[in-house]
């Protein structure tokens, strides 16, 4: 039984990561979701405080991965139509352009919905590299925290 959970919780480890990257796909979460399987084998017992530490941060990091995009459109002057923007063209970009699309797809589409709502060139490509960097920046604080959290069960299921 501890076979199958360590094979599940490596799927997990895996898809977390993959969910770093792709937005449909809660990254932290899931590879914290392997830590709480692989918790449940002989390879690791890990304590209370930290499973409630990883669980915060998974959590915290999911959450802060949909504000962080919205304070950068907002922080370099773009509005609710170029968050719109955003999503919209990272969405079509990871479909339609993959891999580059999901790095191009917001940049474009906050572009696009900033310049239709009506803002100059200048204001609509400031709003889309804010949106740009926050997505960058939400991306980078995900693939950090799954890649602790990988770390650990590794750690756990070979040097343990």
């Amino acid at each position: 039984m501890d076979i199958i959970l360590v094979i599940i919780g490596i799927v997990l480890v895996i898809i977390g990561i993959a969910g770093c990257i792709l937005p449909v796909i809660p990254g932290p979460p899931i590879s914290y979701g392997a830590l709480i399987i692989l918790h449940f084998t002989k390879y690791a017992d890990f304590s209370s405080k930290f499973l409630i530490f990883f669980a915060f941060l998974a959590i915290a990091v999911t959450v802060l991965d949909y504000i962080i995009p919205i304070w950068g459109t907002k922080k370099y002057g773009g509005s609710k139509a170029g968050i719109w923007g955003a999503t919209i063209g990272m969405l079509i970009g990871l479909f339609f352009f993959p891999p580059f699309g999901i790095i191009i797809g917001p940049f474009v589409g906050a572009f696009i919905a900033e310049s239709i709502k009506g803002a100059s060139n200048d204001k609509s490509f400031r709003a889309a590299f804010g949106s740009l960097i926050g997505f960058m920046m939400g991306i980078g604080l995900k693939l950090i925290s799954s890649f602790i959290m990988t770390f650990y069960f590794f750690k756990e299921l070979f040097v343990a």
